[in-house]
C-alpha cells in the first residue's frame, strides 16, 4: 500500500523535530503536525525552556551588577526594572530560535500542517485547522510527541493573574515584591532563586518533607544555606487550603498547614506561582480509538524502542513521562526515527546508562552518576573529592565564588563513579566528568591532563587531588593507589 509519509509527526517539540531531522537523514518523507498557528518548537521554545532560561539570563545579569556595584541609591531591582523590559531580552533569543527551527524544517524539506493532529487508524492521521476545517493524511509510521502541559491544582484556581503557572508567570508586566511559590521540585526552585536575585521575597510552599530529595546531600545542604542568605523562606509539609483576596490589604492571602503544626497559618503576597507537576497532553488525539495504552497518570506506555501498544505508532518526549528534559526528548526522537526505519546502529547508539540533569537556578545546580549516599547505600566504598569556587582564580574575577564540585569514585581504583556540582555553567562542567564516566575513566585523567587556566573546569583538577589526599590520609599508600587507577584500564 502507497502512503502520503513514511511518518507523520504529532507536535513539533524537542522529540518531533529531532525524529523529522533524522528521518529526512533516510531519506523519508515527513510531515509535522503542529498546533500552534505561529510557532514550531513546541513549549521548549515559546514557552517552556528557552523563555525561563532567558529570564534567568537577564535575572543573573543585574544580580552580578548588584554584587559588584551595589543596588542604585539603595533601590531593589523590582523598584528599578520593569518586567516587561527584562523579558524583552528573550524576544531576540526566541525569534532566533523560531527561525532556527523553521529554517532546518525547509532546508530538510519536511513538510507541515498546522491544526490539531488525531489518530484516525493504525495509518491515517486528521488535521482540523483553526478554521475547523479538516483534512486526512496517510503513513506507514506514527511518532506521537505532543508533549505535557502544567497540571491543575485542586483547591484553588488558576487564574493566570495573581494565581499564576510556570508559563503565565513569564507574562508579568513587572517585577513582584513578593511571590509564594507551591511547589517543592526543579522549577520551584529554579524561579525562586531568579526572583530572589531580581530582590522578590519568596516564600516556597512545599508539599514534601524536603527540596529535591535526589541531590547529593552535600550540595543540597549547600543549597539550603545559599537559599537562606536569598531572602527565600522554605516551609516544609505543607498543605494549602486556601487563597484568598485581602482588599483592605490590597494582597493575596495564602492558608496553609505544615505536619509539625497543625496551626492555620497565612503568608500575604502579591502573587502566587502554582508549581505542581505535569500532565501529558493526550486528549483528543485518538489513543482509546487505535488502543494505545496510558499509565495511571495518563502518559502513554512504550517499549525499548519507543513503540506503543500499536506496532507502528510511537511516542517520545515528555508524552511518555519521566526524565520529562528537552535534552532526553532530542535523544529519544533521533532513536525513534532510527528504530522506525530499521537503522540497525539504533541498537548500538551509546546510550548514557546515567543521564545528567541541568537546575537552572541562581547559582545553577547539575549532576550525573551515584551521589555519595547512593553509593553507600550500594555497599560501595568510595572516596570523594571537592573543590570550593571561591579556590578558583576564574571565579575570583568573576566575582562569583558561590559553588562547589564534588567526585564521587571508588577507594580501591579511583573509578569515576559520580559528578555533582552547584555554581556558574553547573550545567556546562558536568560533561567533562559525563565523558570520564562514559569511557569507565578515574580521577587520574583530570589529575594527568593539562587544563586550562584560569577556568571553571580547573575544579576537576583540584577535586581529584582532593580526593587523592583524602585516600592517602586514610592509609593507603599514594603510589599504590596510582598504580592501582591504571589497573582499571589495563
Amino acid at each position: 500500500m502507497k502512503f502520503d509519509y513514511d511518518v507523520i509527526i504529532i507536535g513539533s517539540g524537542p522529540a518531533g523535530f529531532s525524529c523529522a531531522m533524522q528521518s529526512t537523514k533516510f531519506d523519508k518523507k515527513v510531515l509535522i503536525v503542529e498546533a500552534s498557528v505561529h510557532t514550531l518548537g513546541g513549549s521548549w521554545i515559546s514557552k517552556g525552556t528557552v523563555p525561563s532560561k532567558a529570564l534567568r539570563a537577564a535575572a543573573k545579569l543585574i544580580q552580578s551588577f548588584n554584587s559588584q556595584f551595589g543596588d542604585e541609591k539603595g533601590r531593589r531591582p523590582y523598584e528599578r526594572f520593569r518586567m516587561e523590559d527584562i523579558m524583552e531580552y528573550k524576544k531576540p533569543i526566541l525569534e532566533s530560535k523560531n527561525k532556527q527551527v523553521k529554517d532546518d524544517i525547509i532546508k530538510n524539506e519536511v513538510e507541515t500542517a498546522r491544526g490539531w493532529g488525531k489518530i484516525i487508524d493504525a495509518n491515517t492521521v486528521e488535521v482540523t485547522n483553526n478554521l475547523n476545517h479538516k483534512k486526512t493524511y496517510t503513513t506507514k509510521n506514527i511518532l506521537i510527541s505532543t508533549g505535557s502541559s502544567p497540571s491543575v491544582p485542586k483547591n484553588f484556581d488558576i487564574d493566570h493573574t495573581k494565581i499564576l503557572d510556570y508559563t503565565s508567570i513569564l507574562e508579568l508586566t513587572h517585577i513582584p515584591r513578593r511571590l509564594v511559590i507551591i511547589g517543592s521540585g526543579v522549577i520551584t526552585i529554579e524561579f525562586a532563586t531568579i526572583f530572589s536575585a531580581l530582590g522578590t521575597r519568596v516564600v516556597i510552599l512545599s508539599d514534601l518533607p524536603g527540596i529535591l530529595p535526589f541531590l547529593d546531600g552535600e550540595i543540597k545542604q549547600y543549597l539550603i544555606s545559599i537559599i537562606k542568605t536569598r531572602n527565600i523562606q522554605v516551609f516544609n509539609d505543607t498543605t494549602v487550603t486556601k487563597i484568598a483576596t485581602n482588599d483592605l490589604r490590597t494582597c493575596e492571602e495564602v492558608y496553609f498547614k505544615t505536619q509539625s503544626d497543625p496551626r492555620m497559618q497565612v503568608v500575604e503576597t502579591d502573587h502566587i506561582l502554582y508549581v505542581g507537576g505535569k500532565k501529558p497532553n493526550t486528549n483528543g488525539i485518538g489513543l482509546e480509538t487505535v488502543g494505545i495504552k496510558t499509565n495511571t497518570e495518563g502518559f502513554i506506555n512504550v517499549d525499548n524502542s519507543y513503540r506503543t501498544a500499536v506496532p507502528n505508532i510511537y511516542a517520545a518526549g515528555d508524552v511518555i513521562g519521566q526524565p520529562s528534559l528537552a535534552s532526553v526528548s532530542f535523544l529519544q526522537g533521533r532513536l525513534t526515527s532510527s528504530h522506525m526505519f530499521g537503522n540497525s546502529s539504533a541498537d548500538n547508539m551509546m546510550v548514557d546508562r546515567d543521564i545528567p540533569y541541568g537546575i537552572y537556578s541562581i547559582p545553577e545546580i547539575s549532576g550525573i552518576g551515584l551521589t555519595e549516599e547512593m553509593a553507600q547505600e550500594l555497599g560501595i566504598n568510595v572516596s570523594v573529592g571537592r573543590a570550593y569556587f571561591d579556590n578558583l582564580t576564574r571565579a575570583d574575577l568573576n566575582h562569583d565564588t558561590e559553588g562547589i564540585l564534588k567526585l564521587v569514585f571508588r577507594t580501591d581504583n579511583l573509578q569515576l563513579l559520580g559528578v555533582h556540582i552547584m555554581g556558574e555553567h553547573a550545567s556546562d562542567l558536568v560533561h567533562l566528568g559525563q565523558s570520564v564516566m562514559a569511557h569507565n575513566g578515574t580521577i587520574k585523567y583530570f589529575i594527568e591532563r593539562v587544563l586550562n587556566y584560569p577556568t571553571y573546569g580547573e575544579a576537576y583538577k583540584i577535586a581529584a587531588f582532593n580526593g587523592l589526599n583524602r585516600v592517602h590520609k586514610s592509609g593507603v599508600k599514594y603510589k599504590n593507589v596510582l598504580e592501582r587507577g591504571n589497573q582499571i584500564n589495563g
